[in-house]
């Protein structure tokens, strides 16, 4: 027996790959597919978020990204729901002459590492999306980043593992036994016995182990347009801060986000909404005439390094499936097979190698 626990898009997608193995799963979380995976924008862009240093997390990302399409397809046959996948690229663009600068660095970095991208004048990206502003000064194009509907991901994989038990409690901790993970106590005291422990719990994974992970708020906002607004997903530079909007085909905008050191204090704030919509008014002016639809924040999980934490840990029968912090919908599709690979008794694959808790002091794993 292999109890999981979260119901995100990651424990989810862990149960319905293990249970695909053979292995009896049963998932715990009190609001299955209600936490940060509900909220997110869905955007797969390992390229386009390109940061220094983060080589190994962008081969994690792009390994993900790969599989998403084979991904889509399985669900949408096995429950018939669309998951929204699109792979129109992503487009970077530059408010003003310093966020250019920082876009032709960043250009210059991707190149290095042979990645497919294309530096872009505003006129370009004007072509590209005729909503922009006449301001905007450039951008980057990153053709093999995409999107999915987040929302529909969970649907499509709460309908794929309609067989799979979920006791809806929350989790509070988990049993350990002569050094074994031997099950999860829940909130009402029961205790399920298991033979392996999933660790899955997004923001909340640190309070159930010896786990730096933190809870990080978005604050984000769905609009509404009677048309689609845009063609792809669109980061924005703004002064040196960053803003990305995501398009749906039935004209949903999602615009985020912000990224605030706040603990679990879940309150949607007038700075943090004003913020995003000033954004994105400098870089789309169109936005002001769209439709509010909704307004929400949740948790995203956040590791030191701001990269997952996967595969075994140094308690037997216990594995780490968290930290995935902004690419819990990107790094979803790996993270399933990746650890359903280790539940049946197997390893990491090479690339996710780098990202077991081993990395970290004081949490120990073999």
């Amino acid at each position: 027996m292999i109890v999981i626990i979260g119901a995100g898009v990651v424990g989810l997608g862990i149960a319905w790959r293990a249970a695909q193995r053979g292995l009896s799963v049963t998932l715990v979380d009190p609001a299955p597919g209600s936490g940060a995976s509900h909220v997110a924008a869905g955007m797969l862009t390992p390229v386009g978020e390109l940061q220094y240093g983060e080589e190994d997390h962008l081969m994690l990302g792009i390994d993900s990204r790969d599989r998403y399409p084979a991904f889509a397809a399985e669900l949408r046959e096995l429950t018939g729901i669309d998951v929204g996948y699109q792979r129109e690229g992503n487009l970077s663009v530059a408010y003003d002459g310093d966020d250019l600068a920082f876009l032709r660095d960043q250009h210059e970095f991707q190149a290095s590492l042979g990645l497919r991208t294309e530096l872009l004048t505003g006129r370009e990206c004007r072509g590209l999306e005729p909503m922009l502003a006449p301001s905007v000064r450039g951008g980057i194009l990153a053709p093999d980043d995409g999107s999915v509907d987040p929302r529909k991901v969970l649907a499509a994989l709460l309908q794929a593992c309609a067989d799979v038990p979920i006791v809806r409690q929350r989790a509070r901790e988990i049993v350990v036994e002569g050094g074994r993970a031997k099950g999860v106590r829940l909130e009402d005291g029961t205790v399920l016995a298991a033979d392996q422990v999933v660790l899955a719990a997004g923001s909340w994974s640190g309070g159930l182990d010896d786990l730096p992970v933190r809870p990080v708020k978005g604050q984000i906002i769905r609009l509404r347009s009677p048309r689609p607004f845009l063609t792809r997903a669109t980061r924005g530079l703004v002064q040196g801060f960053s803003m990305y909007l995501v398009p749906r085909p039935d004209g949903e905008l999602v615009v985020g986000a912000t990224q605030e050191e706040l603990g679990f204090d879940g309150r949607v704030t007038a700075g943090g909404l004003w913020e995003l919509l000033r954004d994105a008014r400098a870089l789309f002016p169109g936005v002001t005439e769209l439709e509010f639809a909704e307004v929400k924040a949740s948790f995203r999980p956040g590791s030191p390094d701001n990269a997952p934490i996967l595969g075994r840990s140094g308690t037997e029968g216990l594995v780490y499936a968290t930290g995935h912090y902004r690419n819990g919908i990107l790094l979803a599709p790996l993270t399933a097979d990746a650890v359903a690979g280790v539940l049946a008794g197997g390893d990491l694959p090479e690339v996710a190698r780098p990202f077991t808790a081993a990395r970290f002091a004081p949490v120990e794993t073999r």
